[in-house]
């Protein structure tokens, strides 16, 4: 599609797989259905910054990010991009001093990972993803083994350690084949462990239905980088996944966002499922007829 993307045969690509290091200048619009923060948001937006005659301007429809947020993502790189802080390249060793202890990860297990992960590309074959996944296995039993603290403390040291390692081996050339195979066994390891808050995701299935939706004009023009102070970027500095904190909200308070929002009219009946079915059923006069005749327990076995 790249190659063709001059042809008359494509000129629209929907796909996260170009958010980045996709150079064609004839791009000259982006409409926008995801969430964007931080240097992503630089990145994917800055697929239309490629100059060719004739383009003298770019178009953003963006359904999903507010104004503030693209301008804060943008501010620090703005003229100039300053480092605040710099990173220590022994952390690395310390990190994985900190993972051997836990003995989650075996040497042992991290070798045999690299024979196979490190293949040349003629020796390859189809099977090596799910050998890879195998090679994983002990690791995530033994995660799984842990106390809950522990399990916290030794997701939080990974994310870190493989942070880390991508970031300062752009830059400083390392030797080190340990920690080299350790942070490719991190990489596919890591987006195996269970989530920190041990949760389970909410599957909605059929009971959420698309009946309707309106498109509003929220808010249009360009964003200004000169105003406020010049920022700076931050490196990784320490361990820790940097979870942001959870906001709550009433659900009345919700509910007359949604309303006002989108033009839609939910009320009481509307805040649970039980709560639903309980305002439609005190409003019908068969059932409020039906249950003042017979017993509570009959009523509820009906």
């Amino acid at each position: 599609m790249p190659e063709r993307f001059a042809s008359q045969d494509y000129q629209l690509l929907v796909a996260n797989k170009y958010q980045t290091g996709f150079d064609q200048p004839l791009l000259q619009a982006m409409y926008v259905d995801k969430r964007l923060d931080g240097v992503q948001a630089v990145q994917t937006l800055s697929r239309l910054n490629r100059k060719i005659p004739g383009k003298n301007d770019t178009f953003v429809l963006d359904f999903i990010n507010e104004q503030d947020d693209i301008f804060g993502a943008f501010k620090p790189y703005f003229d100039a991009t300053r480092l605040q802080e710099t990173s220590d390249p022994s952390r690395l060793e310390a990190l994985k001093h900190e993972l051997d202890s836990t003995q989650v990860c075996f040497a042992s297990e991290t070798q045999a990972f690299a024979k196979v992960f490190y293949k040349p590309p003629a020796q390859q074959s189809p099977t090596d993803h799910a050998h890879l996944m195998g090679l994983t296995r002990s690791a995530l039993d033994r995660f799984s083994a842990l106390e809950p603290a522990d399990r916290l403390e030794f997701r939080d040291c990974l994310s870190a350690f493989v942070t880390l390692y991508a970031f300062i081996s752009q830059i400083v050339p390392y030797a080190d084949e340990d920690q080299e195979m350790l942070y490719s066994f991190a990489r596919v390891l890591l987006p195996q462990l269970p989530s920190n808050d041990g949760g389970v995701s909410i599957a909605l299935g059929d009971d959420v239905e698309l009946r309707y939706y309106r498109l509003e004009r929220v808010a249009s023009g360009a964003i200004s980088l000169t105003t406020g102070e010049a920022e700076g970027v931050h490196s990784p500095t320490a361990v820790g996944t940097g979870m942001t904190e959870e906001k709550k909200a009433p659900l009345s308070e919700i509910i007359n966002v949604l309303n006002t929002r989108f033009g839609t009219a939910f009320d009481d009946a509307d805040r649970l499922s039980f709560a639903q079915i309980k305002a439609t059923a005190i409003k019908h006069d068969q059932i409020v007829s039906s249950a003042k005749r017979i017993s509570l327990t009959g009523f509820s076995l009906g």
